[in-house]
């Protein structure tokens, strides 16, 4: 099934933390946000070549996890079209008031729990003095701190089950499903899945735990794969705990390096290269169990945290 579309993009999305401080400060320094402003327990950060006003929605909160992921609908009809379909899906909560720079947003939810939201009205950030760029067709200007991401790239859910969730964003959100993990008893472990001509936008693995509503990782998109070779270097000069990598994946062939922030979510530095899906009729790639059994790309294996460590911790309160 082509994409459908009617969901023009991922756009921004809430992580929850217990350490509000720290994560901003981590978001800041150490990824290279812009704080745009705060509203409650909740401080919103801008990525330098994002159009939209917000990239990342940090709230404090008693763990870690995702809040809402946003999506932005292609036009008013594609939203009303969409919100028609959740409805008789029956996943559907109801409308709300969109984040700063958003309309009205209606909320969701996917099988296994995690809150969407989905809207068209937007308004596109404006620079505020100093931070203006001298090239017209970037948001902002290059920040020259930390990593300097450029842009939210994708978010990994763990997921009870991955059929039902991919299957939702296909057939209610028409996302193309890109890459699988398919075992040798026929269970599909993880699913890649797109609204774009990008190789994924939301990424949906077998939780181990059987806990609902958890998140994997978030992904942040950089210029080249030097900044990721560049991102473990600033790692280690502050203090940030590398999981594993610099490597490249077998799966979409990202060049990636993953890192917790001080909330515990896991975070994704990620050079995808020129990858696109253009194919209209293009078919999902299935990995094996054997073939996934060999590692990453280059042959690094797969470490034990990558399938066990997920937030909240389970334990914890969502």
């Amino acid at each position: 099934m082509p994409p459908m579309h009617e969901v023009a993009h991922l756009a921004h999305l809430e992580l929850r933390t217990p350490v509000l401080d720290e994560s901003v400060a981590f978001f800041t320094d150490y990824l290279g946000l812009t704080v745009t402003g705060t509203a409650g327990d909740s401080v919103f950060l801008h990525a330098f070549d994002d159009y939209e006003q917000t990239t990342i929605k940090l709230t404090a909160h008693e763990t870690s996890g995702i809040g809402r992921t946003n999506v932005r609908a292609a036009s008013p009809e594609a939203l009303e079209r969409r919100v028609k379909e959740i409805e008789a899906g029956g996943h559907g909560v109801g409308w709300v008031d969109g984040d700063p720079g958003v309309g009205p947003t209606y909320l969701f939810r996917d099988p296994d729990g995690h809150e969407f939201g989905i809207y068209y009205e937007s308004e596109w950030y404006s620079a505020p003095a100093g931070l203006a760029p001298s090239l017209k067709n970037q948001a902002q200007a290059y920040p020259g701190r930390g990593v300097c991401v450029r842009r939210l790239d994708h978010v990994n859910f763990l997921g009870v089950e991955v059929v039902p969730n991919r299957d939702y964003l296909r057939d209610t959100l028409g996302a193309l499903v890109t890459e699988q993990i398919v075992l040798d008893d026929g269970t599909i472990a993880g699913s890649w899945t797109t609204f774009t001509n990008k190789g994924y936008d939301a990424v949906y693995t077998r939780d181990w735990t059987a806990t609902p509503g958890r998140l994997h990782h978030i992904a942040f998109a950089t210029d080249t794969r030097a900044d990721i070779l560049r991102a473990a270097d600033i790692a280690l000069d502050q203090g940030v705990f590398i999981e594993t990598g610099p490597h490249k994946h077998a799966i979409q062939q990202t060049f990636f390096l993953y890192v917790y922030e001080p909330g515990g979510n896991r975070i994704e530095l990620c050079n995808a290269g020129a990858r696109l899906v253009l194919a209209p009729d293009w078919q999902p790639v299935d990995w094996t169990e054997a073939e996934r059994a060999k590692g990453q790309a280059w042959g690094l294996k797969t470490i034990a945290s990558f399938h066990t460590h997920g937030t909240p911790p389970v334990g914890e309160s969502a």
